[in-house]
């Protein structure tokens, strides 16, 4: 079954290329390091899940690109062009020749419902050149104009068109620092629309990233692509072929449909994050070996200690053992000890994946009672390696993660608001204080439920 992917903004647009060619990368790879036949079955099944063919041979990415400002599409459009590997539809884009201006409301209340028809034949288009369609994969910051108000309208949309397909929404969570002033509002407008639309949200952190960037790809000024192309890395990681299954003799066709039935179990959690192991630069991947009870050990601390990379991880955090009391509750501004979850899906590609250890993950201490620990986790593997790495693990978890950013974008968001700091300039779009006052509702109802677990 194929993915149609839904770039949206600069942001998006930019992040959706490098997935495509981390994709197409792994694809042509020579380090796959399986049989020849095992080989062909994982490329035909990349190739019917994210392209399709064209005469010429070059594969043509199952895409459709969206912003309001023509620069990062012809510049995306060109670049894929140009690598011979693969290539975007011409006909699938659409963008004007002014931007959103980081308002949310523009994106979401103006240039969505303007150009809502052209933008959906484009998306019917796509799904139709599809034999199977599970579902759409919508690449989105949160932080600006276009690809948060219009990705929230745009993924509306989608449920509206395609009720019964899955759609995931991959967001970029801002700086702390912050880009944008506005940012905080926006976040909150675009996770509180997404919520009632999407079947998931998988999140990564921008100041995560860019710690990945300077401590484990050791890059010393760190660009937006460099940040993109871990994201991507991280994404093919998952989305890339494997079994979902043990014994199973095919690669998984439904990959949306698979991670929805392992991650989310319940429509009120809905936030996915990801982390992937190992992450080095080529230069250090040349003097490395790992083994598989060592890049397990360290994926299981992170999800406990909710460490976005496997660098500093806190040791000291543990499950509560069985028969003690459970320690209070997190409050969601209090710094978590432990990172309790609902679900986690680990994946493994390489070398001997057949005879590894995931009993750590089974542990029902790592879950939240209402769950089946033997439910809540899922495993898919492949013996094909990914992107040069002999053995790479990655962790999709439904977790207590994103509790403290949450909190935190929320809080900021409300103090900006109950001064009616900026309002002004999402009213005169259409989005009243009542709007405002609904996705704070929304947002703290998802933090209370994340916090109880």
């Amino acid at each position: 079954m194929s993915i149609v992917t839904v770039q949206l903004g600069q942001c998006g647009n930019q992040i959706g290329y490098e997935v495509f060619n981390a994709i197409c990368n792994d694809f042509h790879s020579t380090h796959g390091l399986c049989s020849k036949k095992e080989n062909e079955s994982y490329q035909e099944a990349c190739k019917e899940r994210f392209f399709s063919e064209e005469k010429t041979g070059v594969p043509v990415a199952r895409a459709v690109l969206v912003d309001m400002e023509p620069k990062v599409i012809s510049q995306t459009l060109s670049m894929a062009a140009r690598s011979g590997h693969w290539k975007y539809d011409h006909q699938s884009h659409f963008c004007q020749k002014q931007g959103s201006g980081n308002n949310w409301a523009n994106g979401y209340s103006v240039h969505g419902p303007r150009y809502r028809d052209v933008i959906m034949n484009l998306v019917q288009k796509e799904a139709e050149k599809c034999d199977r369609l599970s579902g759409f994969f919508t690449v989105m910051s949160m932080a600006g104009g276009t690809g948060s108000g219009m990705g929230a309208f745009v993924t509306q949309c989608l449920r509206d068109a395609f009720p019964t397909s899955f759609i995931l929404n991959q967001v970029i969570w801002p700086y702390g620092t912050g880009e944008v002033i506005v940012q905080n509002y926006n976040s909150v407008l675009t996770l509180s629309h997404l919520y009632q639309s999407s079947d998931a949200l998988l999140v990564h952190e921008n100041d995560a990233i860019h710690k990945i960037c300077a401590q484990l790809m050791n890059i010393k000024k760190i660009s937006f692509r460099d940040v993109n192309q871990v994201i991507a890395h991280q994404l093919g990681s998952v989305f890339q072929p494997t079994y979902s299954s043990e014994g199973a003799s095919q690669y998984s066709r439904n990959p949306l449909g698979d991670l929805m039935e392992s991650l989310v179990p319940h429509p009120e959690f809905k936030m996915l994050g990801l982390r992937n192991i190992p992450q080095m630069s080529e230069n250090s991947l040349a003097y490395s070996t790992f083994t598989w009870p060592g890049l397990i050990k360290h994926l299981r601390q992170m999800l406990i200690a909710n460490a976005k990379m496997e660098e500093g991880i806190d040791w000291q955090v543990r499950p509560p053992l069985p028969g003690h009391p459970v320690p209070p509750k997190a409050s969601p501004n209090k710094a978590l000890h432990f990172n309790t979850s609902i679900a986690n899906l680990v994946v493994l590609r390489g070398k001997d994946v057949q005879s590894i250890d995931l009993g750590g993950f089974r542990d029902p201490a790592l879950y939240t009672s209402w769950l089946n620990p033997q439910e809540a986790f899922t495993i898919w593997k492949t013996p094909r390696a990914f992107n040069k790495y002999e053995k790479s693990a990655s962790l999709v978890s439904n977790s207590q993660f994103l509790l403290k950013l949450m909190d935190n974008i929320v809080g900021k968001a409300w103090n900006m608001f109950a001064s009616k700091a900026y309002v002004h300039q999402y009213t005169k779009f259409g989005i009243e204080e009542e709007d405002f006052l609904d996705c704070f509702t929304t947002l703290e109802q998802v933090i209370s439920s994340y916090a109880s677990l």
